[in-house]
């Protein structure tokens, strides 16, 4: 089996007016990211989802500029089967042979940000390709699934204070689930003011709900203490991402300063940084974004870091069908994971593009046994959206 194209395109879909929220990103216009598509000699294809941003809005032109002309390129007439060499051939670049021999890497400059991107995208849809080769789905390849199904927490929640309890109510009425996130953070303008949201939302949906509070990394470390002793009454869940990426040991100091769970890793690249949130005990759940992270090879490669550290794994599924269903597979086989996220905002990548969309039933999702990722490419959605 030989690899005979490697093709990318930029999905950007305009999101209703009347569908649009706001948050710190503020106002989301549209839902974009980066389609992958392998072909082998042999007619079989494989896809995969790489994205610019961890949010849903992005210019994804420089990530299909990597995959097609520079990363691409590398697995023309390769046998796609041989994963884990064709990972490290991309992060090693031009040294990856040194990294194959020497067991260990030699990364080039572009060993984060929209290089390990395009590589998660590549790498998603070789896993694919793999499972379809051999009729089987992706988690039985990466060791079995542990169950039939996952559950699954709503993820939305940036109302006002006067109506967070009626969205999350709503989202728990749509799919049956037993756990939603809610948006708190810079865009709430004061710390209390994000706290109060949070006390509305329990006092709205009781005591039995779980409740998650999504910071995007957007409190100092002062202000994301101050924020845990304001609602240590709410019994919070977990506390995602409550100071920036780029302040692992300030992540660190909130984590010892309060016994609400950290959730971390959407923003993070690579099993190296997953390694560093361990080692400085700064995490309760590891949050992978497989378009981001390194797709499903770094994946399970940080899933072994998280189970060996007692670390729970949460992926981030904040994306399209591909993304979602890699992550799917991915906590299926991975003994850590214990929960997934499921978009109840404005998602047609999820919801439009595969022709088999997850759908949450009694808070439960169905992890698929269809060879490969066992999504579907709608064809007609991407001929609609394509940019350019």
């Amino acid at each position: 089996m030989k690899v005979k194209s490697v093709k990318a395109w930029w999905l950007h879909v305009p999101i209703p007016e009347a569908q649009r929220h706001r948050s710190d990103f503020g106002v989301v216009a549209s839902f974009d990211m980066t389609l992958v598509r392998i072909e082998t000699e042999d007619g079989l294809v494989g896809h995969g989802e790489a994205k610019a941003t961890v949010a849903s809005a992005g210019d994804n032109r420089a990530v299909v500029s990597l995959i097609e002309q520079e990363l691409g390129p590398m697995l023309i007439g390769q046998d796609p089967r041989d994963i884990t060499r064709h990972w490290e051939n991309f992060y090693s670049g031009v040294r990856g042979h040194y990294a194959l021999d020497r067991g260990h890497v030699f990364p080039i400059l572009g060993r984060r940000g929209i290089t390990i991107s395009a590589i998660s995208g590549i790498d998603i849809a070789l896993w694919d390709l793999l499972g379809k080769s051999l009729n089987a789905p992706v988690w039985r390849l990466l060791g079995g699934r542990r169950h039939k199904r996952m559950p699954a927490y709503a993820s939305g929640g940036w109302a006002p204070v006067d109506k967070i309890g009626a969205q999350l109510q709503s989202y728990i009425d749509r799919g049956g689930f037993k756990a939603v996130k809610m948006r708190v953070g810079v865009a709430d303008g004061e710390v209390r003011h994000s706290a109060e949201r949070v006390r509305a939302a329990r006092a709205a949906l009781g005591p039995e709900i779980d409740i998650m509070c999504d910071a995007h990394g957007t409190f100092g470390v002062a202000e994301a203490k101050r924020f845990c002793r304001l609602v240590e009454d709410c019994d919070i869940a977990w506390f995602e991402e409550p100071v920036t990426a780029d302040d692992k040991r300030g992540l660190a100091e909130v984590r010892a300063s309060t016994d609400i769970p950290i959730a971390t890793g959407e923003s993070e690249a690579t099993r190296f940084a997953f390694r560093d949130l361990a080692e400085l005990r700064a995490a309760d759940i590891f949050q992978p974004d497989l378009a981001i992270c390194g797709g499903i090879t770094e994946a399970m490669r940080i899933g072994a870091i998280a189970s060996a550290f007692q670390i729970r794994l949460a992926p981030h599924l904040w994306g399209g069908a591909l993304m979602f269903a890699a992550g799917l597979h991915v906590s299926a086989a991975s003994p850590a994971a214990h929960i997934i996220e499921y978009s109840l905002g404005a998602n047609p990548m999820l919801f439009e593009l595969s022709q088999e969309p997850a759908v949450s039933v009694d808070g439960m999702v169905e992890i698929p046994d269809r060879p490969g990722l066992g999504v579907t490419i709608n064809e007609d959605f991407v001929k609609r959206y394509t940019v350019g």
